[in-house]
């Protein structure tokens, strides 16, 4: 019988043996066959596809999106408009989030700037963190 190990396609992937396992266990990976000492044995398809769920993660695509997308991968004769669709919003989520770190990014600087370097008790940090109306943008 021909394949790697799980601990080569670990290494090779650069998914680690455990999430392996698990994306096996929920379905993103198809169950390999198996030497008759019952050790898995994976072949450049799997190793494909370890890479693939491995990018999407690493892009925050969760697993529901990264199941549709290889599900649209496994049948690639059908119109892309459903990866779009996944991809465009992923974007808005990245978008959103932009947007929520330069409100933090900002929030930060100033309570970094009002600080006079003196002692805690007029420490412009510890103020605005005891006092969240004194946030530059206050979230709710």
């Amino acid at each position: 019988m021909k394949g790697i190990s799980i601990g080569e396609a670990a290494r090779s992937s650069g998914v680690k043996v455990p999430t392996i396992r698990y994306y096996e266990q929920i379905g993103l990976l198809p169950a390999p066959p198996r030497t008759e000492a019952n050790r898995r044995l994976y072949e450049s398809g799997d190793l494909r596809r370890l890479a693939f769920i491995r990018h999407a993660r690493e892009l925050g695509f969760e697993i529901d999106a990264i199941r549709t997308l290889l599900t649209l991968q496994d049948d690639p004769h059908q119109p892309c408009a459903t990866a779009d669709a996944i991809a465009r919003s992923r974007l808005i989520d990245v978008e959103q989030r932009l947007v929520s770190l330069t409100a933090l990014k900002t929030e930060l600087q100033a309570m970094i700037e009002g600080c006079s370097h003196g002692r805690v008790d007029h420490c412009r940090v510890i103020e605005t963190l005891a006092n969240h109306g004194q946030c530059v943008n206050p979230h709710h």
